[in-house]
C-alpha cells in the first residue's frame, strides 16, 4: 500500500524574496495535489533530483527546469518592481 502524502500548507508569505520562499510554494502545491515527488517530476518533465533541488532550495537548477515545474504544477510567477 502506498504511503499517504503529507500535505504542506501554502505559505502565508506572498512576496517571494528567496529560493526558500519559492521552494515552499512548490512543495505545498505538489503535496496538496497528492503527488509523490517521482510522479510530479515525471508530470513536469524533470528528474526527481531536479524537483528535489527546487523543493529544498538547493543550487544547480536552471531556469528552464524551474519553469517546467512551475508550469507543470500550475504555479504562476509574477514580477513586481518596487
Amino acid at each position: 500500500m502506498a504511503r499517504p502524502i503529507r500535505a504542506y500548507e501554502t505559505p502565508a508569505k506572498i512576496d517571494i524574496t528567496s529560493p526558500q520562499d519559492l521552494s515552499a510554494f512548490v512543495r505545498a502545491r505538489r503535496t496538496q495535489s497528492g503527488l509523490r515527488i517521482d510522479d510530479a517530476a515525471e508530470l513536469c518533465g524533470v528528474s526527481v533530483e531536479t524537483l528535489s533541488k527546487i523543493e529544498t532550495a538547493k543550487a544547480g537548477v536552471n531556469l528552464d527546469s524551474l519553469f517546467k515545474v512551475l508550469n507543470g504544477l500550475g504555479i504562476q510567477l509574477r514580477v513586481k518592481a518596487w
